[in-house]
Protein backbone atom coordinates (compact mmCIF):
# COMPACT_ATOMS: atom_id res chain seq x y z
CA UNK A 1 0.00 0.00 0.00
CA UNK A 2 2.95 2.40 0.55
CA UNK A 3 3.99 1.97 -2.69
CA UNK A 4 0.44 2.70 -3.93
CA UNK A 5 -0.06 5.80 -2.06
CA UNK A 6 3.27 7.36 -2.83
CA UNK A 7 2.07 6.96 -6.86
CA UNK A 8 -1.18 8.38 -6.27
CA UNK A 9 0.62 11.56 -3.85
CA UNK A 10 2.51 12.25 -6.63
CA UNK A 11 -0.53 12.07 -9.04
CA UNK A 12 -2.24 14.80 -6.50
CA UNK A 13 -4.12 11.83 -5.48
CA UNK A 14 -5.02 9.98 -2.25
CA UNK A 15 -5.52 6.58 -0.37
CA UNK A 16 -8.12 6.17 2.28
CA UNK A 17 -8.87 3.21 4.36
CA UNK A 18 -12.01 2.42 6.19
CA UNK A 19 -11.89 -0.48 8.66
CA UNK A 20 -14.94 -1.72 10.51
CA UNK A 21 -14.41 -4.73 12.85
CA UNK A 22 -16.32 -7.77 12.06
CA UNK A 23 -17.34 -6.34 8.82
CA UNK A 24 -13.73 -5.52 6.29
CA UNK A 25 -11.37 -3.07 5.20
CA UNK A 26 -12.35 -0.57 2.26
CA UNK A 27 -9.85 1.06 0.58
CA UNK A 28 -10.51 3.96 -1.28
CA UNK A 29 -8.64 4.96 -4.18
CA UNK A 30 -8.95 9.33 -4.86
CA UNK A 31 -7.22 10.08 -8.68
CA UNK A 32 -7.62 13.13 -9.91
CA UNK A 33 -10.27 14.12 -12.53
CA UNK A 34 -7.75 15.02 -15.14
CA UNK A 35 -6.52 11.37 -15.34
CA UNK A 36 -8.01 8.47 -17.25
CA UNK A 37 -7.15 4.95 -18.58
CA UNK A 38 -8.78 3.57 -21.62
CA UNK A 39 -7.78 0.95 -24.05
CA UNK A 40 -5.81 2.63 -27.05
CA UNK A 41 -4.69 1.46 -30.53
CA UNK A 42 -1.46 2.68 -30.80
CA UNK A 43 0.24 3.53 -34.00
CA UNK A 44 2.74 5.43 -36.23
CA UNK A 45 1.72 8.21 -38.71
CA UNK A 46 5.25 9.34 -40.48
CA UNK A 47 7.61 8.81 -37.52
CA UNK A 48 5.49 9.83 -34.83
CA UNK A 49 3.64 7.51 -32.09
CA UNK A 50 0.00 8.41 -31.69
CA UNK A 51 -2.77 6.56 -30.17
CA UNK A 52 -6.72 6.95 -30.23
CA UNK A 53 -9.51 5.53 -28.14
CA UNK A 54 -10.04 1.65 -28.88
CA UNK A 55 -13.79 2.19 -28.45
CA UNK A 56 -13.65 4.55 -31.23
CA UNK A 57 -12.22 1.83 -33.78
CA UNK A 58 -14.66 -0.46 -35.90
CA UNK A 59 -12.21 -2.21 -37.90
CA UNK A 60 -8.79 -2.37 -39.04
CA UNK A 61 -8.26 -2.66 -42.48
CA UNK A 62 -5.20 -2.69 -45.19
CA UNK A 63 -5.40 -1.42 -48.95
CA UNK A 64 -3.27 -0.32 -51.87
CA UNK A 65 -3.49 3.39 -53.04
CA UNK A 66 -4.55 2.08 -56.04
CA UNK A 67 -7.72 1.83 -54.52
CA UNK A 68 -8.34 5.13 -52.94
CA UNK A 69 -10.61 7.34 -55.68
CA UNK A 70 -11.55 11.14 -55.59
CA UNK A 71 -15.19 11.71 -54.76
CA UNK A 72 -16.52 15.32 -54.66
CA UNK A 73 -12.99 16.45 -53.95
CA UNK A 74 -12.56 13.77 -51.66
CA UNK A 75 -10.23 10.54 -50.85
CA UNK A 76 -12.45 7.81 -50.29
CA UNK A 77 -12.48 4.40 -49.94
CA UNK A 78 -15.18 1.45 -50.87
CA UNK A 79 -15.30 -1.01 -48.00
CA UNK A 80 -18.17 -3.84 -48.67
CA UNK A 81 -21.08 -1.76 -48.77
CA UNK A 82 -19.77 1.89 -47.14
CA UNK A 83 -17.89 4.46 -49.16
CA UNK A 84 -15.18 5.88 -46.55
CA UNK A 85 -13.94 9.40 -46.73
CA UNK A 86 -9.77 9.16 -46.17
CA UNK A 87 -7.57 11.47 -43.62
CA UNK A 88 -4.07 10.79 -43.72
CA UNK A 89 -2.67 10.89 -40.40
CA UNK A 90 0.66 11.67 -41.83
CA UNK A 91 0.16 15.08 -42.71
CA UNK A 92 -0.12 15.92 -38.87
CA UNK A 93 3.79 15.61 -38.61
CA UNK A 94 4.18 17.04 -42.03
CA UNK A 95 6.25 14.32 -43.32
CA UNK A 96 5.27 12.65 -46.50
CA UNK A 97 3.97 9.13 -47.02
CA UNK A 98 5.94 6.19 -46.86
CA UNK A 99 7.49 4.53 -49.93
CA UNK A 100 4.85 1.47 -49.41
CA UNK A 101 1.37 1.52 -51.50
CA UNK A 102 -0.20 -1.09 -49.29
CA UNK A 103 -1.32 1.53 -46.48
CA UNK A 104 -3.15 0.65 -42.99
CA UNK A 105 -6.40 2.03 -42.76
CA UNK A 106 -8.06 2.49 -39.48
CA UNK A 107 -11.61 2.75 -39.56
CA UNK A 108 -13.55 5.24 -37.24
CA UNK A 109 -16.79 5.86 -36.23
CA UNK A 110 -17.83 9.68 -35.37
CA UNK A 111 -21.08 11.45 -35.34
CA UNK A 112 -23.00 8.19 -37.08
CA UNK A 113 -20.35 8.84 -40.08
CA UNK A 114 -17.26 6.57 -40.63
CA UNK A 115 -13.80 7.66 -41.80
CA UNK A 116 -10.67 5.99 -42.46
CA UNK A 117 -7.86 7.00 -40.84
CA UNK A 118 -4.75 5.98 -43.33
CA UNK A 119 -1.43 5.52 -41.11
CA UNK A 120 1.94 3.92 -41.78
CA UNK A 121 2.15 1.44 -39.40
CA UNK A 122 0.10 -0.11 -36.00
CA UNK A 123 1.71 -0.87 -33.08
CA UNK A 124 -1.42 -2.53 -30.80
CA UNK A 125 -3.50 -2.33 -28.22
CA UNK A 126 -2.41 -1.07 -24.84
CA UNK A 127 -3.70 0.12 -21.83
CA UNK A 128 -2.93 3.89 -21.17
CA UNK A 129 -3.19 6.20 -18.39
CA UNK A 130 -4.08 9.51 -20.05
CA UNK A 131 -3.23 12.88 -19.03
CA UNK A 132 -4.80 15.77 -19.78
CA UNK A 133 -2.27 18.26 -21.23
CA UNK A 134 -2.20 22.40 -20.20
CA UNK A 135 -2.02 24.31 -23.51
CA UNK A 136 0.91 25.75 -22.46
CA UNK A 137 2.43 22.44 -23.53
CA UNK A 138 0.27 21.26 -26.84
CA UNK A 139 -1.01 24.49 -28.20
CA UNK A 140 -3.69 22.43 -31.00
CA UNK A 141 -7.10 21.18 -30.55
CA UNK A 142 -5.90 17.98 -32.00
CA UNK A 143 -4.62 16.13 -29.24
CA UNK A 144 -6.72 15.53 -26.35
CA UNK A 145 -3.79 13.95 -24.04
CA UNK A 146 -0.95 11.89 -23.53
CA UNK A 147 0.30 9.02 -22.19
CA UNK A 148 4.00 7.79 -21.25
CA UNK A 149 4.93 4.05 -21.91
CA UNK A 150 7.21 2.11 -20.03
CA UNK A 151 10.21 2.69 -22.10
CA UNK A 152 9.35 6.44 -21.70
CA UNK A 153 8.62 7.25 -25.11
CA UNK A 154 5.83 9.69 -25.08
CA UNK A 155 2.21 8.87 -26.93
CA UNK A 156 0.11 11.50 -27.84
CA UNK A 157 -3.64 10.61 -27.51
CA UNK A 158 -5.79 12.18 -30.87
CA UNK A 159 -8.64 14.24 -30.55
CA UNK A 160 -10.54 12.28 -33.09
CA UNK A 161 -13.04 15.37 -34.09
CA UNK A 162 -10.79 17.62 -34.31
CA UNK A 163 -8.48 15.54 -36.61
CA UNK A 164 -11.09 14.66 -38.90
CA UNK A 165 -12.33 18.19 -38.98
CA UNK A 166 -8.55 19.60 -39.93
CA UNK A 167 -7.20 17.27 -41.84
CA UNK A 168 -10.49 16.07 -43.96
CA UNK A 169 -11.52 20.18 -44.60
CA UNK A 170 -7.48 20.59 -45.89
CA UNK A 171 -7.33 17.41 -47.88
CA UNK A 172 -10.74 18.62 -49.82
CA UNK A 173 -8.84 21.94 -49.99
CA UNK A 174 -5.69 20.67 -51.51
CA UNK A 175 -7.91 18.38 -53.64
CA UNK A 176 -9.93 21.02 -55.35
CA UNK A 177 -7.36 23.60 -56.07
CA UNK A 178 -5.00 21.01 -56.79
CA UNK A 179 -1.92 22.23 -54.72
CA UNK A 180 1.39 19.44 -54.79
CA UNK A 181 1.16 19.54 -50.86
CA UNK A 182 -1.60 17.23 -51.21
CA UNK A 183 -0.27 13.68 -49.61
CA UNK A 184 -2.25 11.10 -50.85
Amino acid sequence: MDVVKTVLERLKGSVYIETRPGIGTTFYLRVPLTLAIIKALLFYAGERLYALPLSSVMEITRAYEKDFHRVDYREVLQLREHVITLVHLNKLGALPNSSSSKKFVIVVSLNGSLFGLVVDKLVGEQELVIKGLDDHWVATELVSGASILGDGTVVLVLNMAAVIAKLGRERRMDLHTGKKGATA
